[in-house]
């Protein structure tokens, strides 16, 4: 495309898009969006590396400051090529057609099934805390990896089946979850007004400390805010209210954060938070014993397996695009009349899926091993991105941009050097998880060349 075609296109998507959101509706679907099941299974693996709690609360809120240099960098995009590829758009546009597979490809392989093996390995651990498989012999040491894989089983068999959550059950299970987090800071508030405080174990205790990784984990729970900055192109009063909504969502998440962080350090001390495979149903079994602890995994686990479900058939529906656009893939983009389902992409993500539950399995650190495993290739793409928007600011100068970045170059460069240091953390101080998810996206590199569908774009 020229570039006069480019500055129509562009032109035109963005003048057509209706302005509908206020900046209550925009705070509303940023907090949504951005809190998830992570924050229920992160807290122990981020004080397992930070050594005391002034450094955990320090790192949840390093993980906001860097969120909104994040987003304020996508509002940019966003508003600028209101496109619904999003990400891929931008490195299509910026870096060329090979780029824009190889993060294709890296979404369907890695990005997509592990955030879903992720959500699947949250469920199985406070599943476990529920339904114990404890004198069931040497299968009990795999309840949570059990139940994780059945979780994915069902989720797709339902889907490809045409069964799906209405929006009501959806919007209850993220009552139930939202509830769940409350549950958990009143309690670590009533250790912190009753109890003495739970002591800290010496930094010593714990010589593996790495304030990267952990910063790797805290991210993850701040993960959505690239997706939220998508709704700026639908803002009422765009220029005025992009940088306000940004700054009080994730102010708001921050602040959320860092008092569930209190409560787990109030309730349990960092070291018994370290080492819990269930936060959340450990401090509840501490204020409030057993029915405590049995209540917020249910909780837990039913919000955890609306999410699960959701990211199944959005991820199937994405890689069904992707049998559209490539080649390669056609069989990806095959839609089954009979169940109105993409049937081969829901069997595809399903299985890769599965596999990475066996990877966690046999690692025993399950839901790490699948940070380990996205977390590398993520901040990759993201680095990429954030390069993006230097090379679109020269190459398409003439493209008028809604919103502008604050501080342009600062900002920018100071969110790629960010994500140069998490990719670094996240394949030095990392496992197996890490260089499998690295070798995923390697293979993709030869298919590029020839699979790139000459319709698109």
């Amino acid at each position: 495309m020229s570039k006069s075609r480019n500055k129509l296109t562009v032109s035109f998507e963005f003048s057509e898009k209706q302005a509908s959101l206020g900046l209550f509706d925009a705070v509303s679907i940023i907090v949504g969006i951005v809190i998830g099941a992570g924050i229920f299974e992160t807290p122990a693996l981020v004080a397992a590396n930070a050594g005391n709690p002034m450094m955990v609360i320090g790192l949840w809120f390093a993980g906001g400051i860097i969120s909104l240099i994040g987003a304020l960098c996508f509002a940019e995009l966003a508003t600028t090529y209101p496109h619904p590829g999003g990400s891929y758009y931008y490195l299509h546009r910026a870096f060329g057609k090979r780029i824009a597979f190889l993060f294709a490809w890296a979404r369907l392989s890695v990005v997509q099934t592990g955030s879903i093996a992720i959500l699947a390995f949250v469920f199985g651990d406070y599943t476990a805390q529920i339904f114990s498989l404890d004198g069931m012999g040497n299968i009990s040491n795999y309840s949570a990896s059990i139940y994780a894989a059945l979780a994915i089983i069902v989720s797709t068999g339902l889907n490809i089946i045409g069964i799906r959550q209405g929006k009501r059950a959806q919007n209850w299970l993220s009552v139930l979850k939202i509830l769940g987090l409350v549950l958990v800071v009143v309690a670590g508030l009533i250790f912190a007004f009753t109890f003495a405080p739970a002591p800290a174990a010496p930094t010593s205790s714990n010589p593996a400390n790495n304030l990267g990784l952990g910063l790797v984990f805290v991210l993850l729970s701040y993960g959505g805010w690239n997706e939220a900055a998508f709704i700026s192109a639908e803002l009422k009063n765009a220029r005025r209210n992009i940088l306000r909504s940004l700054i009080l969502s994730i102010g708001i998440i921050t602040a959320i954060y860092i008092l569930i962080n209190f409560a787990y350090l109030q309730g349990l001390g960092i070291d018994a938070m370290a080492n819990s495979k269930a936060v959340a149903a450990d401090l509840m079994r501490q204020a409030n014993g057993e029915s405590g602890a049995i209540f917020i995994s249910l909780l837990v686990s039913i919000s955890t397996l609306g999410a699960l479900n959701a990211s199944i058939l959005t991820g199937a529906r994405s890689n069904y695009a992707l049998g559209k656009d490539f080649s390669l893939f056609s069989f990806l983009g095959k839609w089954n009349n009979a169940t109105n389902t993409p049937i081969n992409a829901y069997l595809l993500q399903g299985s890769i899926a599965l596999a990475l539950i066996v990877l966690g399995t046999i690692t025993r650190k399950g839901f790490e091993t699948m940070v380990d495993f996205t977390a590398p290739v993520f901040w990759f793409f993201f680095l990429l991105c954030g390069l993006s928007l230097f090379i679109l600011r020269i190459r398409e100068f003439h493209i008028e941009r809604a919103f502008k970045v604050p501080l342009y170059p600062l900002t920018p460069i100071i969110f790629c050097l960010t994500c140069g240091y998490l990719i670094y953390s996240s394949t030095v101080y990392t496992g197996i998880g890490s260089l499998v998810g690295v070798v995923m996206v390697l293979i993709g590199i030869p298919m590029s060349a020839n699979t790139f569908s000459s319709e698109q774009f």
